[in-house]
C-alpha cells in the first residue's frame, strides 16, 4: 500500500452511522471504506474522462483507407527519404 496522507473530514450523523455500519459489515476500517468510495467516484474520471466512442477506430480506419485510395498527391513528390527522418529524430536532444 502506498504511503498514507492524513486527511480530516466532517460527516453528518447519518453519514457517520452509515460508514460505521458498512465498514463493520464489510470487515474493513472506516478509512478503507472511505478510500474505496473515493476510488469508485474519482478513478473513472481520471482513467476515462470522455465517453467511449466505439466507432472512432472504424472512422479513422475508413479515413486512412480513403486517403490511401486517392494515391499520391500529383505534383507533390516526397523530397525526403525515410532514413533522413529517422536521422533527424535521433539527432534531437534526448532522441
Amino acid at each position: 500500500m502506498p504511503p498514507m496522507i492524513r486527511k480530516q473530514i466532517y460527516l453528518g450523523q447519518q453519514q457517520q452511522a452509515l460508514v460505521r455500519r458498512l465498514a463493520k459489515a464489510r470487515r474493513v476500517s472506516e478509512s478503507e471504506l472511505i478510500r474505496q468510495a473515493i476510488d469508485q467516484q474519482v478513478a473513472p474520471e481520471i482513467v476515462q474522462p470522455w465517453p467511449a466512442d466505439p466507432g472512432a477506430w472504424e472512422r479513422a480506419r475508413n479515413f486512412r483507407l480513403a486517403l490511401q485510395a486517392r494515391g499520391p498527391v500529383s505534383g507533390q513528390a516526397r523530397t525526403w527519404k525515410r532514413e533522413e527522418a529517422y536521422a533527424e529524430r535521433e539527432s534531437r536532444p534526448g532522441g
